[in-house]
């Protein structure tokens, strides 16, 4: 089973759970609809797309709301330490909880207390507390941009907003932060590191790099990284690799954006209706 956990930007601390569907462009999870702008509802949307096409089970959603006072984070929190050994899902991606380390604390020792451990999948928004925890080498594969792999690389900041300076000006060395974030113990197993190129790494190495094509106007779309997350986790519901999943990911979603021919403009749900034809596209080279 596939499980897609993240807060949306509402009011009421509510946690939602059922399993998620897009009706008249927006994300439907049981009887809750939620628009389709960027976070956790544009992970949901790329993930449903994905495992429609390829006539997967929808996956299962569990999010709250959260307009940054925490609460609907915390009884996030509580509901997965809880029912986690009941639903004993095989993949979870994770997007932007509030950062609480006893919480996730709780919560990765449920998880690790099944029989098997689900494959871990964190978004950016949820890679930082995977790594302020110290757990980072628990998960499976993170979504940083260059930005938030300095953090990863800096193996004393608590906090993005903490980076210190000399590392957050490494971002034209991209693959020394990678190392850096590898030795630091803050990485996962896998990273995907999006920007004007992706690199795709395993334990520090780095195994593939993608930069085409190049669309110069993605960068102003929220919710292009979100989507990428989303496309993982359902291609490894759907049995890939790890590596083979990020590859696609990635390629996919720079595709499914020129296919989109976006402008300021463009709406992520633009980007996210193009994806199956960019994973045509790709079957087919």
């Amino acid at each position: 089973m596939l499980m897609l956990v993240g807060t949306v930007p509402i009011n009421g601390q509510e946690v939602y759970i059922g399993e998620g569907n897009i009706v008249n462009n927006k994300i439907a999870i049981g009887n809750q609809v939620f628009p389709i702008n960027r976070g956790t509802a544009a992970m949901i949307a790329a993930a449903c797309v994905v495992c429609k096409e390829y006539g997967l089970p929808r996956p299962l959603c569990v999010v709250s709301g959260d307009i940054g006072l925490g609460e609907g984070s915390a009884g996030l929190y509580r509901y997965l330490r809880d029912y986690i050994p009941r639903l004993i899902p095989q993949i979870m991606a994770l997007h932007y909880i509030m950062p609480n380390w006893y919480y996730h604390d709780e919560f990765i020792r449920a998880v690790m207390s099944l029989r098997q451990k689900p494959i871990l999948i964190a978004d950016a928004g949820f890679m930082y507390v995977a790594k302020m925890s110290g757990f980072a080498p628990k998960y499976d594969i993170f979504t940083p941009d260059l930005g938030e792999l300095t953090y990863l690389a800096d193996g004393e900041a608590p906090h993005p907003f903490y980076t210190r300076g000399f590392i957050f000006h490494m971002e034209d060395r991209v693959e020394e932060l990678i190392k850096m974030a590898y030795q630091e113990e803050n990485a996962a197993q896998f990273l995907l590191v999006k920007g004007k190129t992706d690199y795709i790494c395993r334990g520090g190495e780095i195994l593939l790099k993608i930069d085409e094509p190049d669309i110069p106007e993605l960068e102003a779309i929220g919710g292009t990284g979100d989507t990428i997350t989303g496309m993982i986790a359902a291609l490894v519901c759907k049995g890939l690799s790890k590596e083979k999943a990020l590859e696609i990911s990635a390629k996919a979603n720079r595709i499914a954006g020129k296919l989109a021919c976006p402008t300021p403009a463009t709406q992520i749900f633009e980007i996210i209706t193009r994806i199956p034809e960019a994973l045509d596209y790709i079957r087919e080279i």
